[in-house]
């Protein structure tokens, strides 16, 4: 996955500066003016940090970065929100179909990485299955976006051809229900293949009666992420997908409130962190199993040794972390941890971070 890919190559550099902007986007016009301006306003604080900080010499190749940026980025096709990462080695520029509740200028010896940790476990890829006996459609998407149709030896399937031939079984139910099952046995088993291949789970547009039909013929009934119902006056690429993200948004959801959950229960085992410092130290040893962070909460700190910090309250201090929960997160999700990002307030009768440690 190319989000991923990028998380790990940004999470990993070190440089001396990194510097990260982050800020929320519009998608239209006029209000796409207000990025353009709010980019450039936060370009030139970064410029001014980095000078006092470094002087012009050692990160002249950052600072010819910064000041042609713009000439990288089209306000015009913005989405929610803005990442640009920039040192003497790097230049990424990430847009974001979430929201960031990290916006600012974050400048250190490591990237802010907070938000792109967001969009990698709120990023889904799936496949959605245009389902009718007139004929079936398989795509693969991402998110509200439609990668490609797959097109393969089964797919797509023409209308169904397990018709009744027989005159005097025209009204054999049993009959016609048979050859129903058939068709729909067929589209199952090449479903299951793409799945297999992929790695992908299914969503399926169609009737609440064909879904059911599929269901009781369903080899690996695991691979279907549900059904939404079909309205064949919209069943554009673009519309179907619309419809079934809101409901793979809803499963999300229902994720982060289980993992909320469960972190309440490990709390009476006594595998609850709760101290910052604690948390970090936890990090760094692959102890993290589930990290879960309020979106409000952030904290700069100023490290005094390879496991030990003082926490700060101005971001602009020199050698300062801008936000320490960002290599936190990091550090669980690369050692195969979960983490979650949430505003659901209930994660405050714990804290605004805590971590469920494996031991």
């Amino acid at each position: 996955m190319a989000i991923r890919n990028q998380l790990e190559k940004l999470a990993t550099e070190k440089n001396s500066p990194c510097v990260t902007i982050s800020l929320n986007t519009h998608r239209t016009h006029p209000d796409n003016l207000q990025d353009e301006i709010l980019l450039k306003n936060m370009l030139k604080e970064a410029e001014e940090r980095i000078i006092n900080e470094f002087g012009k010499r050692p990160v002249a190749s950052l600072l010819d970065k910064i000041e042609h940026i713009t000439s990288e980025i089209d306000i015009n096709h913005n989405l929610e929100s803005l990442h640009i990462f920039l040192s003497n080695d790097t230049e990424e520029i990430v847009k974001s179909t979430w929201e960031t509740s990290n916006g600012g200028v974050h400048i250190s010896d490591s990237f802010a990485v907070r938000s792109l940790i967001k969009d990698v476990n709120r990023s889904e890829s799936y496949l959605i299955m245009l389902l009718s006996q007139s004929g079936v459609q398989l795509y693969e998407a991402v998110n509200d976006g439609i990668v490609e149709e797959i097109k393969n030896d089964d797919f797509p399937f023409s209308q169904n051809r397990h018709y009744n031939t027989f005159p005097d079984k025209g009204s054999d139910p049993k009959h016609l229900d048979d050859l129903l099952r058939e068709f729909f046995n067929k589209v199952d088993k090449a479903l299951v293949k793409v799945c297999n291949e992929t790695g992908l789970k299914c969503l399926v547009i169609c009737t609440e009666d064909n879904y059911s039909h599929l269901q009781h013929v369903a080899d690996k009934p695991s691979v279907y992420l549900g059904y939404a119902g079909v309205d064949y006056n919209n069943v554009a690429p673009h519309q179907i997908v619309a419809q079934a993200w809101e409901i793979v948004k809803e499963q999300q959801s229902k994720r982060r409130a289980e993992f909320i959950n469960e972190m309440k229960e490990a709390v009476a085992q006594g595998k609850v962190l709760t101290d910052l410092q604690e948390i970090y130290q936890a990090s760094i040893d692959g102890r993290g199993d589930l990290l879960i962070v309020h979106q409000d909460f952030s904290q700069p700190v100023l490290m005094t040794g390879d496991r030990t910090f003082d926490l700060i309250e101005d971001v602009t201090t020199p050698n300062a972390i801008d936000d320490i929960t960002s290599t936190i997160a990091w550090n669980v999700l690369s050692k195969n941890g979960n983490v979650v990002f949430t505003a659901q307030n209930e994660i405050k009768d714990l804290g605004k971070i805590v971590l469920k440690t494996r031991y």
